[in-house]
């Protein structure tokens, strides 16, 4: 019987091991195929007898991308740079708005509070899609009332993106700041820190893997993002972000599938890389902001 059972164990393990790498496979094959196509000849990607591994390795798509020859007037390196400031000020933003706004949610008791939290449940459930055209109509109208300008420009998709991250954001660290003790402020209080100095040396630490988490879902959103970008920014070619530089490859006659591939690895690079430092604090932020609270 003991055999029986160890075999059935060990049946099971393989089962669960295969089912494992089967999944594995199916997620890590479309990344390994875009940066294998990267790396092809234009005549290779084109064969009608694909094959698994590149038969000759050429950096010419890279070059082609970075270079910027495929798009006049511009360059990679100019929605690099647009990227990069619509992401990391969104971030920002949202962190500072959103642990301010889970504290006030977690700490105080004010009217309306529970329909507060139940209307940041209830936003998540409608897509941004849906959203777009409505929103864009709002910036436009709202930018020649203040005399600013929210629609082609990087302030009001900068503006879309840290609204779209708060909901999510308020309450993944909410729920942190509501598995604090009370009793370590009051203590505090009662040694006669400030309520700054409690903010900080207290409640800080015990919530930063939650707003590093809820920081990371912010970059994730806004870093990626294609269509509010595309559809703010469609008159500003100056300010498109890296997403919306892939349509400047596909062309009226021909597409540059290379040339899609390279600029598609070059903008999943860095997420990447960024996952591999921040993966550990990510998991164990949602995690504990799930069961907590």
């Amino acid at each position: 019987m003991n055999h029986l059972y160890r075999a059935r164990r060990k049946i099971g393990r393989l089962g669960l091991y295969l089912a494992a790498l089967a999944v594995l496979v199916f997620a890590v094959f479309p990344v390994y195929w875009v940066l294998a196509t990267a790396l092809r000849p234009t005549g290779e990607i084109f064969t009608r007898e694909p094959s698994l591994l590149p038969r000759e390795i050429t950096f010419e798509h890279f070059e082609r991308v970075l270079s910027g020859v495929l798009i006049p007037g511009t360059s990679f390196w100019s929605f690099l740079t647009n990227s990069l400031i619509v992401t990391i000020g969104s971030v920002l933003c949202t962190a500072l708005i959103s642990l301010l706004a889970a504290v006030a949610v977690a700490r105080f008791r004010f009217k309306l509070r529970s329909v507060f939290i139940i209307m940041l449940l209830v936003i998540q459930m409608v897509p941004v899609e849906a959203l777009i055209i409505s929103l864009f109509i709002n910036f436009f109208h709202l930018g020649n009332t203040l005399d600013i300008e929210l629609v082609n420009n990087l302030s009001g998709v900068f503006i879309v993106y840290v609204a779209v991250a708060l909901p999510i954001t308020i309450l993944m660290i909410r729920n942190f700041v509501a598995a604090v003790p009370k009793s370590l402020e009051e203590a505090a209080a009662i040694d006669g820190a400030s309520g700054w100095t409690v903010f900080w040396r207290i409640l800080m630490p015990l919530v930063a893997p939650g707003l590093g988490a809820a920081s990371i879902f912010a970059f994730i959103t806004a870093w990626n993002e294609f269509l509010v970008a595309f559809t703010f920014l469609q008159s500003n070619t100056g300010a498109y972000t890296l997403p919306i530089s892939l349509q400047y490859y596909f062309g009226a006659v021909s597409i540059e599938w290379g040339s899609i591939m390279a600029a598609s690895t070059l903008l999943t690079v860095p997420v990447m890389i960024f996952f591999l430092f921040v993966q550990r604090r990510m998991v164990s932020g949602l995690t504990m902001g799930a069961i907590k609270g």
